[in-house]
């Protein structure tokens, strides 16, 4: 048995945040989803451009769609799109034997709308009906602009991963939004089953304060900071605002690890993904650290409900200088200007294919 089987078994779905026309195209993806317990799948601007630059397997979808007038995002998006409903239909059987509590892929809206409200809402809604698939989130960063438009959207019934989120306080204003979109869904007599997941960006902690803290603390600030949000999501849903719409239908909005490759050469490459053992939670895995962790890893428990040393090692890290609450929106904002930098790489790399395909 693959060591990923016994996440699966303790609760947790493990997705991998990749995809590849040919991750598809070889059969590969349906390799993880036989023997690695893969029920999900996550993508970004990044992901893309590495794809999409990696070699020729979408040139000849650039060439074919550049010829009939498509250019920069609306290229990008159809190209994303195929990828993502092909996967999507891989992971369908999940899906529904799950109760559509799992089996989703991810597509991004442009990071260039991250302070646009309501830009964020009309592209939400856009990507949904263009992907045609009950089982694609859209996603929405969780910055100050971007909870508006998560609440809006679920309204509107557009199923959201909330990403770009660093801290508990980050993930209680997703919860919110999310809360308050099914909340007027059923004063509206709407159907309250939206899905949604809220993305917990993990290893970037690390390598904020990699060289500003003693050695001991090296790699701890990170799953410090998931275990303290671990412990608001399950008080959240044992609260009696929560239970009130899980009666009335609702689904619960699951917290996802993000970010949980290890960045530090020194440290052992599962060791966020070992850390981050919790049931109701998704980790989606880099395609490097699930190998890795299907080779050689284990599950060495599963996190504490209550977070554990949670608070006990973020005030060690308070007192080596470091402001939680200001990193945190360093962290967030930093993320959201690398999203906005890695989209306007991939929409000139498909403008310059574009044009060098045309000349061919």
């Amino acid at each position: 048995m693959k060591p990923t089987r016994p996440l699966h078994d303790l609760g947790q779905s493990l997705w991998l945040d990749n995809i590849t026309r040919e991750l598809l195209d070889k059969g590969t993806l349906r390799h993880y989803i036989d023997e690695f317990s893969i029920t999900g799948l996550t993508s970004n601007p990044s992901i893309f451009d590495g794809a999409i630059g990696g070699g020729d397997t979408y040139d000849a979808c650039i060439r074919e769609k550049a010829k009939s007038g498509k250019s920069g995002e609306s290229l990008f998006i159809e190209l994303a799109l195929e990828d993502l409903r092909r996967a999507a239909d891989l992971f369908r059987p999940v899906f529904d034997a799950s109760d559509h509590v799992d089996g989703w892929v991810s597509m991004e809206v442009s990071p260039l709308l991250a302070g646009d409200t309501q830009g964020s809402i009309e592209a939400a809604r856009r990507i949904h009906r263009q992907a045609d698939r009950p089982n694609l989130f859209v996603k929405i960063p969780g910055t100050p602009e971007g909870i508006p438009a998560i609440e809006e959207s679920i309204f509107a019934g557009v199923p959201i991963n909330v990403t770009l989120l660093f801290s508990r306080e980050h993930y209680l204003a997703a919860a919110e939004a999310y809360l308050r979109g099914i909340e007027r869904r059923l004063e509206a007599g709407l159907d309250p089953r939206v899905g949604s997941v809220a993305s917990l960006f993990v290893s970037r902690w690390d390598v904020a304060v990699k060289d500003k803290v003693p050695a001991e603390l090296r790699n701890q600030l990170g799953i410090a900071m998931a275990g303290r949000t671990y412990r608001a999501y399950r008080e959240l849903l044992a609260s009696p605002r929560w239970r009130r719409l899980a009666d009335a239908g609702a689904q619960p909005q699951r917290l996802l690890w993000a970010s949980t490759g290890t960045k530090d050469p020194d440290a052992s490459d599962t060791l966020y993904v070992e850390a981050l053992a919790a049931p109701d939670t998704i980790d989606t895995i880099p395609e490097k650290t699930l190998q890795a962790f299907a080779e050689h890893g284990a599950l060495k428990g599963a996190m504490a409900v209550d977070g554990g040393d949670a608070d006990a090692m973020l005030a060690r890290f308070a007192q080596a200088g470091i402001d939680i609450d200001a990193l945190a929106i360093k962290l967030q904002q930093e993320g959201a200007q690398s999203f906005v930098k890695s989209w306007q790489q991939l929409l000139q790399r498909i403008a310059d294919k574009s044009v060098a395909l045309a000349e061919r």
